[in-house]
């Protein structure tokens, strides 16, 4: 009896040793300050990944630059993403996977003129573009060649550092109208309807959907695999990046379901953000969780989009199979 309790107390002992061993003393994630990341501040409030990592730490990148940076370095382990972005770094050799897409949909028309309510409206306007010759840029091109317009000609497009920097120039009256995601709609509508910015700019209006454009010109339902969750090869541990997705699909539900204490949580990290304008912004995007290797399909059909506008815009090429987790 008593070897018998010995030897149970001595295999408690090792299992506990080895998943002490297993248990990574901290995990990266990179993100934007973009929708995409707003769940992963729910798993480090909720401290969700306490079974697997001893902290979780998140870290902004403010443009596709810094991100690139960070991925050389290769100092992150998990990074929020537009997926086009992770196709380009994966065919230029960075060891990236792609995981999930969680966002379907978060591109918008903004306009101080509530009578547009068509691509075709904004023609001879100037707009302010973030990103010039990133996925907006290019989505907004490719949408209007399906309209018969030419994005050079009819045209006169104002290109920004960012969002922000185009969510100013209409705040400020340099421009008319915007090419914005969310949640820089949502934070424009609410910082024109507050003083003393209301006296400075009239009232701002959501315009064109590019998702319900989208859906108009390529038959589809107009969702659009946009941004996601990829992680860095380096990150071997099945079962770390297994509870990775189980978490931020959880926390993605949480986000949706609770708008009021989402953008709360959110501000607390992201304060440049505005609390309002985070909440009102999250049933206006298309979230939901799809695995990579299941969406294989609306993402090819995307890249095949966002190449034959700019090749460079994926890397050049589709990527392999390799690229789509589980696959």
């Amino acid at each position: 009896m008593r070897s018998l309790i010995y030897s149970f107390f001595t295999l408690l002992f090792f299992s506990a040793a080895l998943s002490g061993a297993e248990k990574l003393d901290k995990i990266v994630i990179a993100g934007p300050f973009a929708s995409v990341s707003h769940p992963i501040l729910h798993m480090i409030e909720t401290n969700a990944l306490k079974d697997v990592a001893n902290k979780v730490e998140f870290r902004v990148w403010k443009n596709p630059d810094e991100l690139r940076a960070m991925t050389i370095k290769g100092d992150v382990d998990f990074l929020a993403v537009p997926t086009n972005t992770a196709a380009i770094l994966n065919n230029k050799g960075v060891d990236i996977k792609l995981i999930n897409v969680s966002v379907w949909g978060i591109l918008g028309m903004v306009s101080r003129d509530s009578a547009l309510k068509s691509l075709k409206d904004f023609k001879g306007k100037k707009i302010a573009i973030p990103f010039r010759s990133d996925m907006p840029d290019i989505v907004l091109n490719q949408l209007l060649r399906k309209e018969g317009l030419d994005p050079k000609k009819d045209f006169d497009f104002v290109y920004v550092a960012s969002p922000v920097d185009a969510m100013q120039m209409l705040i400020m009256r340099r421009v008319d109208h915007a090419l914005l995601a969310e949640p820089a709609i949502s934070m424009a509508l609410r910082k024109t309807k507050s003083f003393p910015i209301s006296i400075v700019a009239p009232d701002l209006y959501r315009s064109v959907d590019l998702q319900d454009e989208w859906a108009k010109a390529f038959k589809t339902n107009g969702d659009i695999p946009q941004a996601g969750m990829a992680v860095m090869g380096h990150v071997k541990d099945e079962n770390v990046i297994k509870r990775f997705q189980e978490e931020y699909a959880k926390s993605l539900l949480w986000y949706k379901a609770n708008p009021k204490e989402a953008a709360k949580l959110v501000v607390k990290t992201l304060s440049m953000l505005n609390q309002e304008g985070v909440s009102d912004s999250i049933e206006h995007v298309r979230l939901k969780n799809v695995q990579a290797k299941d969406a294989k399909k609306e993402l090819e059909f995307f890249f095949n989009v966002l190449k034959e506008e700019d090749p460079k815009s994926i890397g050049d090429k589709l990527p392999k199979d390799s690229f789509y987790y589980g696959l």
